[in-house]
């Protein structure tokens, strides 16, 4: 077979063309499943455009076309994706990290940075450990825990601590957001979650893409969507220090009742922010600072 890098990009991106992708889009699909089957980077990809493939290169994409062409996602076929400017391991044992999520990290590294000294930080639901791991590669004074029901998803942070070189600062534990957190996990000075958050309902209806690949345990936020939001802010509160922050990715439609559980469990600086799609993606909160009683007055008997 005589077929150069540039035939296979001709070739992919025809293909994905032809199933609806669009110019933009296609470009960089084709581009990330030809890097990955040929492991090289986009510039190396670019660099030997004129050069002839190996068959088992040509095979390996037309795999990965199949595959896609399918409807599984890019990251689950090529096993890793960016977040936060950092390449992470995935699988379909955990959802594959989003730029809208993004800002969940960029809100909690703020308020981490507002805590002098070494810092620990709590990373609820964690999946591939993407947003716990990002804060931590970000604030080198900073310890990350990192939970999940998932062991499949456990995995995968396992792998990805190992992967930036956070052994020492970043440790992976079991445990489900439903239930009391253990005491043995101490008290952290913020507390990130991205948790389920689509309603039941709502399942049958997304898009192939995810309902077909992404891990239900990982979508399902019961009736409302809002199961998870009730449990971590009531059960989870005692594990924030005071002046701790709780930190909740939401989704479309979310972020009022989820402020109000806030309100309404005593937190304080309750704030709401905007994806850069002008969504309200990220509602957080404050354990309030512990107020000694005042003394009592010395002329009571």
């Amino acid at each position: 077979m005589t077929i150069t890098y540039h035939d296979l990009m001709h070739a992919a991106r025809a293909a994905l063309r032809a199933a609806g992708v669009d110019d933009e889009a296609n470009k960089l699909e084709a581009q990330d499943l030809i890097c990955a089957a040929a492991s090289k980077t986009p510039e190396q990809l670019y660099r030997d455009f004129s050069l002839y493939t190996t068959d088992a290169i040509a095979e390996t994409i037309e795999k990965y076309m199949d595959r896609r062409l399918a409807g599984e996602p890019i990251a689950y076929i090529i096993g890793e994706w960016d977040f936060m400017g950092l390449r992470f391991f995935v699988n379909p044992a955990a959802l594959i990290p989003r730029v809208d999520t993004e800002m969940l990290a960029q809100l909690a590294i703020s308020r981490l940075k507002e805590h002098p000294g070494h810092t620990r930080m709590l990373d609820l639901c964690a999946g591939t450990g993407c947003v716990g791991l990002s804060i931590a590669a970000t604030l080198k004074n900073t310890r990350a825990i990192l939970v999940d029901l998932s062991d499949g998803a456990l995995d995968l942070c396992k792998r990805n601590i190992r992967r930036h070189k956070l052994t020492g600062r970043a440790v992976y534990l079991k445990g489900d957001a439903l239930q009391p957190p253990s005491h043995t996990l101490g008290q952290f000075d913020a507390l990130v979650c991205n948790p389920p958050y689509i309603p039941t309902g709502d399942l049958p209806a997304l898009d192939r893409s995810v309902k077909d690949y992404e891990p239900m345990l990982a979508l399902d936020g019961g009736s409302d969507g809002l199961d998870f939001y009730r449990a971590v802010t009531t059960l989870w509160k005692p594990a924030l220090k005071p002046g701790g922050h709780l930190l909740y990715e939401v989704g479309v439609g979310q972020s009022e009742d989820v402020a109000w559980m806030l309100v309404n469990a005593g937190y304080e600086n309750i704030r709401i922010t905007r994806d850069t799609g002008g969504i309200d993606r990220v509602v957080e909160g404050q354990r309030p600072f512990e107020h000694p009683e005042p003394d009592a007055d010395p002329e009571e008997g």
